[in-house]
This record gives C-alpha cells, structure tokens and sequence, in this order.
C-alpha cells in the first residue's frame, strides 16, 4: 500500500483503514493467482538455468 497511500508507515488513525486495504488487495490477488490457467508444462529450474548459462557464454563469448 505504500506506493498507492505514500505513507512509509500510516499514522495510528490511517493504521486500521490500511491494513484492511492490504488485507483485500492481498485477497483479490490471490483470487487471481488461484483462477489463471496455462497450458504450458511446468519448467524445470536446472533446465532453465542451463539455458541462461549457455546464452551468457554465448553472449560473452
């Protein structure tokens, strides 16, 4: 919330409204998260990161 508010750290009056806010948006995003679907396979880290070394190597030589 504190980039949306600005607030580091709310005062004790705002405290209470934006901790409920946090709590909804933190609802909502996991609603979210939880109904994306994909048809891709998982990924393998090991794979991935093999990936990357090799482009780097390739990259830098």
């Amino acid at each position: 919330m504190r980039k949306v508010s600005g607030y580091t750290k709310p005062s004790q009056a705002n405290e209470e409204g934006l901790s409920t806010a946090v709590d909804r948006v933190a609802g909502v995003t996991r609603e979210l998260i939880d109904s994306l679907v994909t048809n891709a396979p998982p990924r393998d880290r090991e794979v991935e990161a093999e990936k990357a070394r090799e482009r780097t190597r390739v990259r830098y030589g």
